[in-house]
């Protein structure tokens, strides 16, 4: 919580509680699907339970979080920002031209309620795959079970408007949401002055950079921290494009204290710019992809949880704590010593300008460059 002049928050990278994973909570949804070689959700849950093991569903709704919710508890974050990429809606409407659709039965909310999220980043490329009735149910479902939400809305201003969380005495955190191309939003997915849809970017030029700036300035005040979320990017590797860096040192250069980033299904490279952290990709936090091979090398059942500190006054980057989690049975659990060093070498070795500390209890750590060092 708020203490020392600073605040912490909490970010992860992709919830993604439909298809396999609603399979499992109390209130399963129709686990029909239209994908080319699984057409019954409940396909997934064999192949997780044919790796690690029997899940005995039905699950309560803090299954998933499994570890996490422990370390909520114990870090007591001042704001908590998920980036929820599945649409939760009772639709079939299946949006034409996907390979893959995402959704959870709306009686299956508390499953998310159980992390108390500040806020829910729905600017993604599955919160409209049941069309935009799916995505005006999932706003209702989210905003009666006392959820914000950011990057998604029935109009642009709801949108691409900001989620103001109170923090400390008289503070704010300003959360902004968006979605680019490059993650696979399809363009007629953004919202308009008429038609709800997400926060889409078409590109990272400097003029979007640009346009993003001039909101954030419209809406920041005096003591405010920005967070701005993007989803971007593909699933797979650690190179981040040239565009992405510039446009996320454009964000930063205009006021923004921290940008997260997620879409891959990995965590992606560190960066600090001008004393603000840069999280490239956060990488998948839950999910339904136990027993799927093909990307081995990535170790995708590892996961983190980020827990960032800046300074109340200022927004600058004070530390990260990551700590690394592994994903069985559709829980999250504590990743093994070996499993963290491995975290912890991956991330040194792509990360330009930052090293990462394995600290002695399997967490990672990440301090600010000294000054003069790194961007």
């Amino acid at each position: 919580m708020t203490s020392g002049g600073v605040v912490t928050l909490f970010l992860c990278g992709d919830v993604m509680l439909g298809r396999g994973v609603d399979q499992i909570l109390e209130r399963p949804g129709d686990p029909a699907l239209r994908e080319d070689y699984v057409t019954d959700a409940r396909s997934y849950v064999r192949m997780a339970e044919s790796v690690n093991g029997p899940i005995p569903a039905p699950v309560p709704p803090s299954w998933p979080w499994g570890e996490a919710l422990r370390l909520l508890e114990a870090a007591d974050p001042d704001v908590r920002i998920v980036n929820l990429e599945t649409s939760v809606t009772r639709s079939d409407a299946f949006a034409p031209g996907k390979g893959v659709h995402y959704r959870m039965h709306p009686a299956n909310v508390p499953a998310l309620t159980a992390a108390r999220p500040h806020v829910c980043v729905l600017a993604n490329n599955h919160v409209l795959d049941f069309g935009r009735a799916g995505l005006e149910e999932t706003l209702d479902t989210l905003a009666g079970a006392g959820l914000r939400v950011a990057g998604a809305g029935r109009s642009d201003d709801e949108a691409y408007g900001p989620v103001a969380v109170p923090v400390g005495t008289g503070g704010r955190v300003l959360v902004l949401a968006l979605g680019a191309s490059s993650s696979g939003i399809p363009p007629g997915w953004a919202a308009t002055a008429a038609r709800p849809g997400v926060a889409h970017v078409p590109d990272l030029s400097a003029a979007t950079a640009d346009a993003v700036v001039r909101r954030v300035r419209r809406a920041k005040r005096a003591g405010d921290i920005v967070v701005v979320s993007v989803h971007w990017g593909s699933n797979w590797g650690y190179r981040v494009p040239r565009e992405q860096t510039r446009f996320a040192h454009a964000l930063v250069d205009g006021g923004v204290d921290l940008v997260h980033g997620h879409s891959s299904h990995h965590p992606r490279p560190l960066e600090v710019h001008r004393r603000r952290l840069v999280l490239h990709g956060c990488g998948d936090f839950i999910d339904d992809y136990e027993g799927i091979g093909g990307h081995e090398e990535y170790r995708d059942d590892l996961r983190l949880a980020y827990f960032v500190t800046v300074a109340a006054d200022t927004g600058r980057f004070v530390g990260l704590r990551m700590v690394p989690l592994r994903s069985r049975r559709m829980r999250l659990e504590p990743a093994p010593y070996r499993d963290a060093s491995w975290m912890h070498a991956t991330l040194d070795r792509v990360s330009a300008g930052v090293r990462p500390v394995l600290e002695p209890d399997g967490t990672l750590s990440l301090r600010p460059p000294a000054a003069g060092a790194g961007s």
